[in-house]
């Protein structure tokens, strides 16, 4: 059994990770063991509730804390979709973990408790440390969140019986309750005495977990090891345990590699490590392309958002993810690099067939590059999906043009769902460039869509519904940039109901 332990000896090749203000070690788990199971099986911390066991319900929700720059990063993330190992050299905080010395709730349970946020309890435990996390964020800020930020906050978690409104006004009332301070300096100095020189290597019944701390490292142990899997978020990687029951083989995961972790602008481009979170990464694409800002809100949950990183929704290339397209029509590269060299591809080319990728047997992501807005640059993502949140999308369209006058210098057009991949527009790109921005050109343009693709039907759309939703978005795109009246990019809604 994992036990607590401030023994700094013979913890070589063994998950260390700060719970309950102690350090645990752990040696004895498979690699591909659930932080949720782990939680409630091994240790009987069973506040943690197990819903879905893919991400989406919010029933597990826990946070974790790990140091950036030497600054405590507090992220909700999704239990049962999160590998024990992952956790090495963090802090890990469940619902457990907030009862005061005194035994008084805290604030944020307090609230739940006085604004009736809690019929039959299941989800609870998710929503408040959700909402813990968003208490924790703002303690040390003059002003406290919005609806918005709540609302924001609470996207990763699902209830069946209150209709949401009594656990909104819980998050607007425990900023109201006497104030509990959370001690960072305590955290920091503790997490601080768990990092670690040299990557993690943990072993389990011939199973390897490897935690490289260098781009050098990385890079040595993918060519050394090509079958192994590259781990970065999680959030897809734990759903072909969970749900298919997938044998990992051996894992190198890339979250502590410190390049991967960077970005910084150089030469008209945002350079994106492929460890970045998408929370973050988004964060500082937003600030460039405000027309990204509600893209993020719906891109999944906050959870997913924290743990998923750019690089690996990049790497993965499903044909319905939703950073792809507006990234195509952007222009982003990705880098490749492998011991040997480093090679970077325009990111269209990095898609060869359904979940295909031209990536060598050696090579991981090393980063994403975005260009930084050009002048006279317009440009739009849409997402189309049944639900406001935490959807996947029936159609994901991006359209990038350059006006030289009222013409089209240049264009960029791409779509997810419409393919097996994410895919440019070819045809229409061809009816746009050169021509006046004009009713007539957007006209020739959609007719031109529906030559570049041949959607399929499925649960989320059907193939004629996709077609005319994509030459739909277009026409949109045409209203919101025309000449004669374009609307600010930083009030444009892309949300569109199937």
């Amino acid at each position: 059994m994992p036990s607590p332990s401030n023994n700094q000896q013979s913890t070589e090749g063994k998950i260390r990770f700060l719970l309950a203000d102690k350090v645990v070690t752990v040696d004895n788990v498979a690699p591909t063991r659930s932080v949720l199971n782990f939680l409630r099986e091994d240790l009987g911390r069973t506040g943690t509730k197990e819903g879905c066991a893919e991400g989406d319900c919010g029933a597990c929700t826990v946070v974790v804390g790990e140091l950036h720059g030497g600054e405590l990063q507090m992220k909700a993330v999704n239990a049962c979709i999160q590998f024990v190992p992952v956790l090495d050299g963090k802090a890990l905080f469940t619902v457990e973990d907030l009862r005061q010395a005194n035994g008084c709730l805290h604030p944020a349970q307090e609230a739940m408790v006085a604004c009736h946020g809690s019929q039959c309890g299941f989800c609870t435990p998710g929503f408040v440390m959700s909402l813990w996390n968003l208490y924790v964020e703002h303690e040390q800020e003059a002003s406290r969140p919005g609806d918005a930020q709540i609302r924001t906050a609470l996207t990763g978690n699902l209830c069946r019986c209150t209709g949401y409104r009594p656990i909104l006004e819980a998050g607007r009332k425990m900023f109201d309750l006497p104030k509990v301070g959370f001690d960072r300096a305590a955290v920091i100095a503790k997490l601080k005495s768990l990092q670690r020189e040299e990557g993690l290597v943990y072993q389990y019944e011939g199973s390897r977990f490897h935690a490289p701390r260098s781009l050098a490292e990385l890079t040595d142990l993918r060519a050394a090891n090509p079958s192994a899997t590259i781990l970065a978020g999680c959030t897809d990687i734990g759903l072909w345990v969970n749900k298919q029951f997938r044998d990992l083989g051996d894992i190198i995961f890339i979250g502590q590699v410190a390049e991967l972790n960077q970005m910084h602008t150089k030469d008209g481009w945002l350079r994106i490590g492929a460890g970045v979170s998408l929370t973050d990464a988004y964060a500082a694409l937003a600030r460039h392309y405000p027309q990204v800002g509600e893209m993020w809100e719906r891109f999944a949950s906050v959870p997913i958002r924290n743990a998923g990183t750019l690089g690996g929704n990049v790497a993965n290339g499903s044909p319905i993810g939703d950073s792809m397209p507006w990234l195509i029509a952007l222009g982003a590269r990705v880098v490749l690099r492998s011991r040997e060299r480093a090679r970077t591809l325009p990111m269209e080319e990095l898609y060869v067939a359904y979940m295909k990728n031209a990536m060598a047997a050696d090579e991981i992501i090393e980063a994403v590059e975005v260009p930084l807005p050009a002048p006279s640059l317009h440009f739009r993502t849409y997402k189309i999906s049944k639900r406001f949140d935490s959807d996947i999308s029936a159609v994901c369209a991006a359209f990038a043009i350059r006006l030289d006058g009222e013409r089209i210098a240049e264009s960029r057009v791409a779509f997810g769902g419409m393919a097996a991949t994410p895919k440019r527009a070819t045809r229409t790109e061809a009816a746009l460039t050169g021509q006046a921005w004009s009713e007539v050109t957007v006209q020739a343009a959609m007719e031109a869509l529906a030559k570049d693709y041949a959607p399929l039907s499925d649960m989320r759309a059907s193939a004629a519904y996709r077609l005319k939703s994509a030459q739909n978005l277009l026409r949109r795109f045409y209203l919101e940039t025309r000449p004669d009246n374009p609307l600010p990019a930083q009030s444009v809604s892309v949300f569109a109901s199937a």
